[in-house]
């Protein structure tokens, strides 16, 4: 049940609210990055998601903001539709596309992703936060925070990137990187977490904190400089803060096909990833609430319409800020609409405090989500469910791994749909003889792919036994399984005299 704002998790949820905004700052930077987008339209879809959707949303955990899986539409739609400002006219419209969506129920998508494969998705998503942060963690920071697909824009991989850190790392980032995991380790033990004092610190805040003093403390030509710091634009007055917002033009934009095109794409995209997130942050939810899924796609197309009007790329809920919230004992609402707060606060009136931040601090924060989210004891639980759970489990992990999220979850699908065929056509049909007497018994819906082993059986009737066809347990039979039995009623019965009883069979008239 939804938990609306309540001072009994005051402590808890803005605890967990300034975690998700260190986790979402970095991300929020390089996704605007890698879409070709300014640089503040990060920042501005990070405050949208957390304050307006967050306030829509019936989800008490999930945390929504720029995604990586739509970096690569929005780059080329921007680069198609020729400006960012008609680029946020589509952005616009595929949030009124999603609010439809929501008023004709499409929410209910949500409930046709297998469990296996959601698993799959947070254990995938888990590994690829501690690949990808792990160069980052040694000071190599060329690639952006928040690039989640195999292939990387530079044309090095996940894999090939660390062949890097030899000859690249950055020994004073490393050093920061691997003191703030130390930290993040011991503030994960009963010790801190049974000490009333330091247990109302949030890990990560004492991880910034020690990375810019550690950073600081070195001698200058050592320090973590430039490219591996935080970078947000610094603004001298207000209005020059001002000058950072983008503006749609809706002058020409609306008449122009492919800004419709674009718009569908958005909606569709954004919303297919909301709801995979749904799914998976119910799952995560310690008290495993039920997010209303249609009025998360509201949430979604409201933001996505503020997000648009005032220079932002477009928002979805997304897992690891979700997670991330989660893992901070976030409890309500609150928590993701203090994040959103503190995006645009930070951002105006302390962004040169803010790009103290060694990136490497960051990613050891990134690397105990990812850690979370993928740990053994996941995969052990997986593979007690049996072999039907865990090859799917497995496939999604490795194909969202090895391509993007929305492929992998399509293939995982797909293996999960195999299996459950696979398991039907097994289990379907069985027989029980008796001397003269057969009986072939119907355990269940039988379909078209039945038909191979159906016929199969039916072979092995002999001249003047006694067939008893019992399709009582089938609520559904195939059109091609009646065709198949009076085929063999009406020939093969008559040719070899063999005496046939059907139950909760109808005959076809021929």
């Amino acid at each position: 049940m939804l938990k609306e704002f309540s001072f009994k998790y005051l402590s808890k949820d803005l605890s967990a609210g300034l975690v998700v905004f260190l986790v979402a700052l970095p991300l929020c930077l390089g996704v605007a990055l890698a879409s070709g987008a300014p640089l503040f339209s990060g920042i501005i879809a990070g405050m949208v998601g957390g304050v307006v959707a967050g306030f829509i949303s019936g989800s008490s955990l999930g945390v929504s903001g720029p995604a990586a899986g739509l970096t690569v539409i929005v780059l080329n739609a921007i680069t198609e539709l020729g400006t960012y400002e008609v680029f946020l006219v589509a952005v616009v419209i595929g949030g009124i596309i999603q609010i439809i969506l929501g008023f004709v129920g499409a929410g209910k998508i949500a409930y046709y992703f297998p469990s296996s494969v959601i698993k799959g998705m947070l254990a995938a998503i888990g590994i690829i936060i501690i690949l990808k942060q792990i160069p980052h963690a040694f000071g190599i920071d060329q690639d952006h925070e928040g690039d989640s697909s195999f292939m990387q824009a530079d044309g090095e991989n996940t894999f090939s990137e660390f062949l890097k850190i030899a000859d690249y790392f950055v020994p004073s980032a490393l050093i920061i990187g691997m003191v703030c995991m130390v930290i993040l380790l011991v503030w994960d033990t009963k010790w801190i977490k049974n000490n009333k004092f330091l247990s109302l610190i949030p890990g990560p805040l004492v991880v910034v904190v020690a990375g810019i003093l550690i950073n600081q403390a070195f001698a200058e030509g050592f320090r973590v400089t430039g490219e591996h710091l935080v970078s947000l634009p610094v603004a001298s007055s207000l209005h020059e803060f001002g000058s950072f917002l983008t503006f749609p033009d809706f002058s020409n934009a609306l008449v122009n096909p492919l800004v419709w095109k674009t718009a569908f794409v958005i909606a569709i995209i954004a919303s297919i990833e909301t709801l995979l997130c749904v799914e998976a942050t119910d799952r995560l939810d310690p008290e495993k609430s039920i997010t209303p899924t249609n009025r998360e796609l509201f949430a979604q197309g409201g933001a996505n319409i503020i997000s648009g009007l005032i220079g932002g790329i477009p928002v979805t809920q997304v897992v690891v800020r979700s997670s991330a919230n989660i893992q901070a004992g976030g409890k309500t609402k609150l928590a993701t609409i203090f994040h959103g707060v503190l995006l645009f606060g930070c951002a105006l009136l302390i962004p040169g405090v803010l790009n103290l931040i060694p990136l490497s601090a960051l990613a050891a924060v990134l690397i105990m989500v990812g850690y979370k989210l993928t740990k053994p004891a996941i995969f052990k639980e997986v593979l007690k469910d049996g072999q039907d759970q865990f090859v799917p489990f497995v496939v999604t992990i490795l194909a969202i791994v090895f391509t993007d999220l929305l492929t992998g979850i399509g293939i995982g699908l797909l293996v999960g749909l195999g299996y459950v065929i696979y398991a039907n056509f097994k289990s379907s049909l069985s027989t029980i003889r008796d001397g003269k007497t057969i009986l072939l018994k119907m355990n269940k819906d039988v379909f078209f792919y039945n038909r191979a082993e159906l016929v199969k059986i039916l072979s092995t009737v002999n001249e003047g036994d006694y067939l008893i066809i019992d399709g009582t347990k089938a609520t559904f039979i195939d059109h091609d399984i009646n065709l198949a039995i009076e085929d063999f009623v009406s020939q093969d019965c008559v040719a070899k005299g063999i005496s046939v009883e059907l139950k909760g069979i109808k005959r076809n008239n021929k």
